[in-house]
């Protein structure tokens, strides 16, 4: 007898359709002056996706949205699976020609643009493609609440067959290549929701501020997972400090999460101050130092921190907090919370392996790469199984990050493989300089490259951004690190700069500096 009998399909659009059930006067979603309840939110959602079908969608067709954090890539987020397509959330800090990219490997049939970024299709061929503007206005006049309003606002018959079909393809960063297409499938977007829903402690009482891009891995999931609680969306198209803050006090935010880089200009806002109640912030992207943490845990925030890549939905390890670590010292603490853990509940155990696959030990002090398995690890790469066949060998999601592993289980990462420095034959871990630069009450940010060395080969270099009003030498710096860490690794010099370059998701972009040195290097040999 067939199985499929017994069960239905996972995907989190049910998850809509549970809080629209149990939650519908409660309001889902908040942006400026307007509000939607769960009813209101998923008449809206059931709208779009019988406009979808309407306007000739068909399985598996690739929608576009191009749009900051608002209501309408929120809605687009349910209604495009729902109406059996793939969501294609694009990264909105794109130049013209990478979003071209993009939709040429894409291909979607449809393209949601919010009107502030329409200028970047202008010089774009969009011919093929349903193009429909977002004005984010809520008003009759506005292009997106047209489509809206000539849909149905009750739920399409679903055409979903297998929980394995592909519901959103999200393109990495594509920093130093092109960017891949990543396939996620609503199995995974559905298991990871829920992982989300456990460890950033998320329930009905949830308000969750959106400081995280929605098309970065669909919101790490929490597009799915709040709606799934029956908690509150609290939509922003910007991230600017003074507004977060404000937010956070008047709409009662409990929850919010963003890179370090975010919280970084959170905790050092001339409108920090503790919240007076709880607040949980989920960090990940890059590894935050013990410094920011202890920070932003002074402020009130209660910081949970998470490890992954865009080819496993966003987070997939979390340092799992244990009771006995509130006897530490902050600093030893915040230490232990900088470690990047141990897998999601709902994810395979994580692994850190030698070339040849075999565990490292777990001694704290032995590199491996971290590598990764399971329901949370993309389907693939879309269009490209040559690239899908190289990022799993051995049966195993190779992440490219280089991490060692406590006796405790916890993983910690030292480095990406290309970001190590070998000096003299010693391999010199930057985000451990990093965090030690970072210790310094004077030090905003740090990113640390390899720099050409006549003997050595490679030696560090730090590169720093200050806290406003105070200053530091880089001398003094160096002694800083040298009463923290192992002197070799210690940076041999240090620049001073306003900002450091980064990726669109808060990423610094370690390339551009190390690319300067060494061209700087090739140039006083040439």
């Amino acid at each position: 007898m067939n199985e499929k009998v017994y069960r239905t399909e996972l995907t989190p659009v049910s998850f809509l359709q549970r809080s629209v059930s149990v939650f519908p006067d409660k309001i889902a979603v908040v942006h400026g002056d307007r509000q939607y309840t769960y009813s209101e939110f998923g008449a809206r959602v059931n709208r779009f996706a019988a406009q979808l079908r309407e306007n000739g969608l068909r399985r598996h067709d690739r929608v576009a949205v191009l749009s900051p954090n608002t209501p309408a890539l929120l809605e687009a987020h349910f209604a495009v699976p729902a109406a059996g397509g793939i969501l294609v959330a694009i990264n909105t800090r794109l130049q013209s020609q990478e979003v071209d990219v993009i939709l040429k490997h894409a291909g979607p049939k449809f393209l949601f643009v919010d009107a502030e970024l329409a200028p970047l299709l202008e010089p774009l061929n969009t011919a093929g493609m349903q193009v429909v503007r977002i004005e984010d206005t809520g008003s009759d006049t506005d292009p997106y609440e047209q489509f809206l309003s000539a849909g149905n606002p009750h739920p399409v018959v679903s055409w979903l067959e297998d929980e394995e079909e592909t519901i959103s393809i999200n393109y990495t960063s594509g920093t130093t290549g092109r960017p891949k297409g990543v396939m996620y499938t609503h199995r995974g977007a559905y298991l990871n929701a829920l992982g989300e829903v456990v460890h950033s402690k998320h329930s009905s009482d949830s308000v969750y501020l959106w400081t995280l891009p929605m098309f970065h891995c669909n919101g790490w999931c929490t597009t799915w997972a709040v709606t799934a609680v029956g908690g509150r969306h609290v939509c922003l198209r910007a991230v600017e400090p003074s507004r977060v803050w404000q937010l956070m006090r008047d709409e009662g935010v409990t929850h919010l999460n963003g890179a370090p880089t975010v919280l970084i200009s959170l905790a050092n806002a001339p409108e920090a101050a503790p919240l007076g109640r709880p607040l949980t912030i989920t960090t990940a992207g890059a590894p935050p130092s013990p410094t920011i943490i202890e920070q932003m845990t002074e402020l009130g925030a209660r910081i949970v921190h998470v490890y992954g890549l865009t080819e496993t939905y966003g987070p997939y390890t979390v340092c799992e907090r244990q009771s006995d670590w509130d006897a530490f010292a902050a600093g030893d603490r915040a230490r232990r919370l900088a470690r990047q853990g141990v897998a999601y509940v709902i994810a395979d155990p994580v692994r850190v392996v030698d070339p040849d696959m075999r565990d490292v030990p777990r001694d704290g002090a032995t590199m491996g790469e971290v590598v990764m398995r399971g329901n949370n690890v993309m389907a693939g790469y879309f269009g490209d199984p040559e690239a899908t066949e190289a990022a799993f060998t051995g049966g195993w999601f190779h992440s490219g990050d280089l991490a060692v592993w406590h006796p405790d289980g916890y993983i910690e990462l030292r480095d990406r493989a290309k970001d190590v420095i070998i000096s003299g034959g010693e391999n010199i871990s930057t985000i451990e300089v990093e965090q030690a630069i970072a210790s310094h009450p004077a030090v905003m940010e740090a990113a640390v490259v390899a720099m050409p060395h006549d003997h050595w080969g490679e030696r560090p270099k730090a590169v720093v951004v200050v806290k406003p009003g105070t200053s530091v030498t880089a001398e003094e710096l160096i002694a800083h690190v040298h009463g923290r860490i192992a002197r070799f690794k210690a940076p041999d010099a240090i620049d001073f700069v306003d900002a450091l370059p980064k990726t669109s998701t808060g990423k610094i972009q370690k390339y551009v500096l190390r690319e300067k040195e060494w061209a700087r290097h090739s140039s006083r040999i040439h």
